[in-house]
């Protein structure tokens, strides 16, 4: 029964998305906004602070910024 409505259910979008026509755009435009919200902004905006830091470094650097964040 489950087996039987989840192939349904596929069929349903399998000939949804090749009958589309604007549809293929719109999810080409999503699509690439994602990367660049994901992918170039994390890049640029957001850099890693514990690159090339040991894990007692790691620690340290965490616990001093909840601790200066919390007395702010």
């Amino acid at each position: 029964m489950i087996k039987k409505n989840l192939i349904r259910v596929f069929y349903f979008y399998r000939d949804g998305f090749r009958e589309m026509t604007w549809g293929r755009v719109l999810w080409a435009i999503i699509l690439i906004k994602l990367f660049v919200m994901f992918f170039v902004l994390k890049l640029f905006f957001f850099p890693s602070f514990l690159k090339g830091k040991t894990e007692a470094e790691k620690q340290d650097y965490v616990g001093m910024e909840l601790t200066n964040r919390m007395a702010e």
